[in-house]
């Protein structure tokens, strides 16, 4: 479970978040979505400790990790996994170099038991006889998928994935959205996911939180979401679903 309490995060003059309290339970897909400039990439920066916090707590379970030590915070994101908005893959590294990349970084693992972490992964997301193909040869889907590979190569507690849907196919994206929400239950990992995808937050959203202008004006579920009368959260729900059906002629 992450905490988060009273979070505020000001760049300069600006105040990017505001008093931000959540709380993210393990085993469920928590969703953060907003339109772009609303803060939710600001509030998993800063989670995740890519940005330092002006005011508020961050608690990961019992251990509160805002005021911890580089080595402690070390030990912290260890048991984090990544997914990047890109894919973030190493181009000059095969498929099976780059989902062995956290084990050779954090682990004291022999190299038979990284190269059978290897296979487990991208069996579990779907990948056969890839290892050595680079990711210049992978198409976007299969892209996604070895970053989820590698995400969870050292059997994080916490995963963290920035819009992971961003320049996939609607197909490819329910996809990975639904391997997302499989992998959370299985492993009972504090998943949260920065979208903007309004199908993605109809399909796996257990918990929403909408940020707009970097505070929280809604918390719910999928189940609930339709039939809020929280005006900006509608008029997001609205935009984009128009955006998809402009899109879509």
């Amino acid at each position: 479970m992450i905490t988060v309490k009273n979070l505020s995060k000001s760049f300069g003059k600006k105040r990017v978040l505001e008093n931000i309290s959540v709380t993210f339970r393990p085993g469920v897909t928590n969703l953060i979505i907003g339109s772009s400039g609303s803060g939710k990439t600001v509030l998993l920066k800063s989670i995740v400790g890519l940005h330092q916090i002006d005011e508020g707590e961050i608690w990961y379970g019992d251990d509160f990790f805002n005021i911890m030590g580089f080595k402690e915070r070390r030990d912290i994101r260890k048991r984090m996994g990544m997914l990047f908005q890109g894919s973030a893959l190493f181009d000059s590294l095969t498929v099976e170099d780059n989902v062995r990349f956290p084990m050779d970084m954090f682990s004291r693992m022999t190299l038979r038991e990284k190269t059978n972490r290897v296979n487990f992964c991208l069996e579990r997301v779907n990948i056969h006889n890839a290892n050595r193909l680079l990711p210049s040869e992978l198409s976007g889907g299969m892209k996604k998928r070895v970053a989820i590979a590698r995400a969870i190569a050292l059997n994080p507690d916490y995963l963290f994935c920035d819009e992971p849907n961003s320049g996939l196919d609607p197909l490819t994206a329910i996809v990975i959205d639904e391997l997302i929400m499989e992998l959370t239950k299985d492993f009972n990992m504090t998943t949260i996911v920065n979208t903007h995808d309004m199908n993605s937050v109809m399909e796996t959203g257990e918990k929403v939180v909408f940020i707009c202008n970097g505070k929280i004006e809604w918390e719910g579920s999928k189940s609930t979401i339709l039939d809020s009368d929280n005006r900006l959260l509608n008029d997001f729900v609205f935009a984009n679903s128009l955006a998809k059906r402009v899109k879509g002629h």
